[in-house]
């Protein structure tokens, strides 16, 4: 072979290698950084705020983790029912998420521990929303916007959160003109007739108080999930508050309730101040934002009862 073929030859290598460098584009994650020279086509998603976040992007995963309860904590946006199930968000099946042959998987760093493991089946990338002193709002907007940069939908990642946006603002103008923005509001899930789950001024669902000018009853901070476990009697030292109660709630609780004098005595029970929403999930990403001050208005306008439902 000639010395000029060989330099062709050469040549047109180095342009093959340029061109894939130059495609080529990396992020940095939580536990290093993602390559991809391609747009990711099959997304597996390993915790319902980047279930949500494919979602809302337009792209339906190809396999999901704890696909039943999604439907029942998380509700919206919608996921479609072929989507298949591979474990749990603990602890998902390393061989049903290879038999599905994806070329991204999102995760966070709950799962750092199996990050390897991931990466040996497709590109992987980590990120948290809910960790040690993070903003979770911001940390979910992040996540939103990086992966529609993954994914090539950058100006659809915008939108969306311009619609969210546009949304806070619509239903802080509604509470204010129905005049029913003016007291603080206790956010709870029930445990048990004894306990609740109050949301604390760290959490996800403070985004959406500010949003709406409403004031968090709790002013304590909570763990880095948000939350604090408390007796009912702790809510009775802030009388002001309307509680809001977020579901599922187990069956049965409202005639325990009706039999609590934890329950019956606290102020806001007597004002029939007690507002029901449905459920929205407290460690997702941007969309349940929107979604609980959507309905928070709404109860907040239609007015309260006495009891939960």
């Amino acid at each position: 072979m000639s010395i000029s073929i060989l330099l062709r030859i050469t040549a047109v290598l180095c342009l093959c290698v340029s061109a894939t460098v130059a495609t080529a584009t990396t992020w940095q994650h939580e536990q290093g950084t993602l390559t991809l020279s391609e747009t990711p086509k099959r997304v597996v998603a390993l915790n319902w705020a980047a279930t949500e976040a494919l979602l809302l992007l337009g792209v339906t995963p190809v396999g999901v983790a704890d696909k039943a309860g999604y439907s029942v904590w998380v509700k919206e946006p919608e996921l479609p029912e072929a989507v298949p199930n591979i474990g749990t968000r603990v602890a998902p099946s390393l061989e049903a998420i290879a038999e599905l042959k994806p070329d991204l998987i999102v995760t966070s760093s709950e799962m750092a521990p199996a990050t390897d493991l991931l990466e040996r089946i497709a590109p992987t990338y980590v990120i948290s929303v809910y960790k040690k002193d993070s903003r979770p709002f911001s940390k979910a907007r992040e996540m939103l916007l990086t992966l529609g940069e993954i994914l090539d939908l950058e100006e659809r990642a915008q939108a969306i959160l311009t619609d969210i946006d546009h949304t806070l603002a619509a239903q802080r103008e509604r509470l204010r003109r129905h005049g029913a923005d003016d007291q603080p509001v206790a956010l709870v899930n029930f445990l048990d007739d004894r306990h609740v789950r109050i949301y604390a001024p760290n959490g996800l669902y403070q985004t959406a108080l500010n949003a709406l000018g409403l004031t968090n009853a709790w002013p304590h901070a909570g763990n880095y999930w948000g939350f604090s476990v408390v007796g009912l009697e702790a809510i009775a030292a802030y009388p002001d508050s309307r509680i809001v109660v977020i579901e599922p709630t187990r069956p049965g609780l409202s005639e325990h309730l009706e039999d609590s004098p934890f329950w019956t005595y606290l102020p806001a029970v007597q004002r029939d101040e007690i507002y029901q929403v449905d459920a929205v999930w407290p460690f997702g990403g941007v969309f349940p934002v929107m979604r609980l001050a959507s309905n928070l208005t709404d109860a907040l306008i239609q007015g309260g009862t006495d009891n939960v439902r």
